[in-house]
C-alpha cells in the first residue's frame, strides 16, 4: 500500500490545505474532502462495472440497455467525520452499491472503532463523546449500543467453539460484576483460561453464576461438560480458588485430573487477614513452604511460619491448614511446571483489562450486557478469537515434564 498514493501529491495537497487555511482534519478539512473524492471515485467505479461502461456511454449502447439516471445525495459517518455523498443511480434501478450499501448510515470503520474503544473500557457515554469530539460525528448512546450488539452472534460462536483434545493447565477464576436486577448485587463471572500443549494461553469460554450462595457441583458439572463436549477429553491440572463443587465435578468429567489450589490466590488471601505492613515479612515467611522439594519440607516449613505468625494472625495459619489437601499435589510437580501454575503475568493483564472494562460501567442492566463487554475486552487481546498468546519462553521444558509427570497424556489424550 505504500506506493499507492504519491507522498509528493500528498504533500502538496498537505500544503496547500496549510496556504488556504484548510484545516487537516475536522469539519470542512482535507481529510474529509479527500474521503468523499475517494468514495464518490469509488461509488462510480462500481456503477461502470454494474454498466459495463464508462460514464457517458448512453443508454442504447450498454450491453444491458441500462444507463446512469443522476445522482441522489447520502451521507453517511466515517472515521473522518460525516461524509455527504453524490451516490450514482441507475435508469432501471438494479444498481447496489457495496463501498456506502443502501440504508447503511455508517461506513464499517466507525463500527470497527466503537467496538475498539468499547473493548478499552470506555462506556458508551464516553465513546459517543469521543466520537463528537475527535470526528465531529454525533453518535447517539443508543446506536452505540446497537453496534455493539451485534457481536453477541460471534460472541455464542466463541463460546462453542472447538476446542484442543487435552490441555495441561486450566485455570478457572471469577470476575465479580455488578448487575442491576431489582437492585444492585454482585454476580460473578467464570473464566476459563488454559495453557495449551504448544504453550499458548488460551480462553475457553466464560459463565455466569447462578443466583444464590454459591455455585455447586451441579453448577459446575455442567460447565465442564460444555468443555468436554467442545473437544476437550482430558485435562492435566484444573487450578482454582476454593470453589465448591468444582473438585468433584472434575473427578465425573476427568477422572485423571489434579486439581490444585491457586497459590497466587491462596496468597493473596493470607494478606486480607494481615496488615499491609506485614505483607512483605509474610510473603517472605510463606515463600519457602509452596516452594519446599517436598510435602514433608513444606510441612516443617509451615510449622515454622504458624510459630512465627499464629499468635499475630491466626486466621491465615487456619486459611493454609483449610487449603492444604489441594495444595499438596502442587509440590510432587517438577519445578517447570510448578513454574507454569503461578505464572501470574498472563493471568493478571487478563483480569487488569476485566476489571477496566467492569469498573469503568460500575454497573450492567444484565448478565448478558456484562458477557458482551467481556467478550469485547477478549477479543481485543485477540481478534481471531482464540485469545491465544504465549505463555512461557521456556515451555519447551515444562512440556517434557509435564509428558513424564502425566505419561504422555500431552501427545497421546485417550478417546
Amino acid at each position: 500500500m505504500a506506493g499507492l498514493v504519491d507522498d509528493d501529491l500528498i504533500a502538496r495537497l498537505a500544503g496547500q490545505a496549510r496556504a488556504q487555511g484548510v484545516s487537516l482534519v475536522g469539519e470542512g478539512g482535507l481529510l474529509q474532502q479527500l474521503t468523499k473524492r475517494v468514495l464518490e471515485a469509488a461509488l462510480e467505479g462500481e456503477m461502470d462495472s454494474h454498466l459495463g461502461s464508462g460514464k457517458h456511454v448512453r443508454a442504447g449502447r450498454t450491453s444491458s440497455g441500462n444507463a446512469r439516471n443522476g445522482r441522489r445525495v447520502k451521507t453517511v459517518l466515517t472515521e473522518a467525520g460525516p461524509v455527504e455523498l453524490d451516490v450514482p443511480r441507475d435508469r432501471d434501478g438494479s444498481f447496489t452499491p457495496q463501498i456506502a450499501r443502501k440504508r447503511q448510515r455508517r461506513l464499517s470503520g466507525v463500527d470497527d472503532l466503537v467496538l475498539s474503544l468499547t473493548a478499552k473500557g470506555l462506556t458508551t457515554g464516553e465513546v459517543s463523546a469521543h466520537l463528537a469530539e475527535v470526528y465531529g460525528a454525533e453518535v447517539s448512546k443508543e446506536t452505540i449500543s446497537t453496534i455493539t450488539d451485534r457481536v453477541l452472534d460471534s460472541m455464542g460462536e466463541w463460546q462453542s467453539r472447538p476446542l484442543d483434545r487435552v490441555y495441561p493447565v486450566v485455570f478457572i477464576d471469577a470476575i465479580q460484576v455488578k448487575i442491576r436486577d431489582g437492585q444492585v448485587a454482585n454476580r460473578p463471572i467464570y473464566v476459563a483460561l488454559a495453557v495449551t500443549a504448544d504453550g499458548h494461553r488460551d480462553i475457553l469460554g466464560m459463565w455466569a453464576g447462578e443466583h444464590g450462595d454459591g455455585e455447586g457441583a451441579k453448577f459446575w458439572l455442567r460447565v465442564l461438560t460444555e468443555i468436554r463436549n467442545r473437544g476437550t477429553q482430558d485435562v492435566c491440572i484444573v487450578v482454582c480458588d476454593g470453589l465448591k463443587g468444582l473438585p468433584d465435578a472434575v473427578a465425573t468429567v476427568w477422572p485423571r485430573t489434579v486439581v490444585q489450589t491457586c497459590i497466587v490466590h491462596l496468597l493473596r488471601n493470607s494478606f486480607k487477614y494481615a496488615s499491609r505492613k506485614d505483607w512483605t515479612a509474610i510473603a517472605a515467611a510463606l515463600k519457602p513452604v509452596y516452594t519446599a522439594p517436598s510435602e514433608q519440607a513444606a510441612l516443617d516449613r509451615f510449622a515454622e511460619f504458624a510459630a512465627a505468625w499464629e499468635q499475630k494472625y491466626p486466621a491465615i495459619v487456619r486459611l493454609w491448614t483449610n487449603a492444604w489437601a489441594e495444595m499438596v499435589p502442587f509440590l510432587a510437580f517438577h519445578t517447570d511446571i510448578r513454574s507454569i501454575i503461578c505464572t501470574t503475568n498472563a493471568i493478571e493483564s487478563l483480569n487488569a483489562r476485566f476489571r477496566r472494562a467492569v469498573n469503568a460501567r460500575g454497573h450492567f442492566p444484565n448478565e448478558l450486557a456484562a458477557m458482551k463487554i467481556l467478550y469485547l475486552t477478549v477479543m481485543s487481546l485477540d481478534p481471531t478469537g482464540r485469545g491465544r498468546q504465549r505463555w512461557s519462553n521456556r515451555w519447551k521444558a515444562a512440556l517434557n515434564a509435564f509428558e513424564i509427570t502425566f505419561d504422555g497424556r500431552l501427545s497421546n489424550p485417550r478417546t
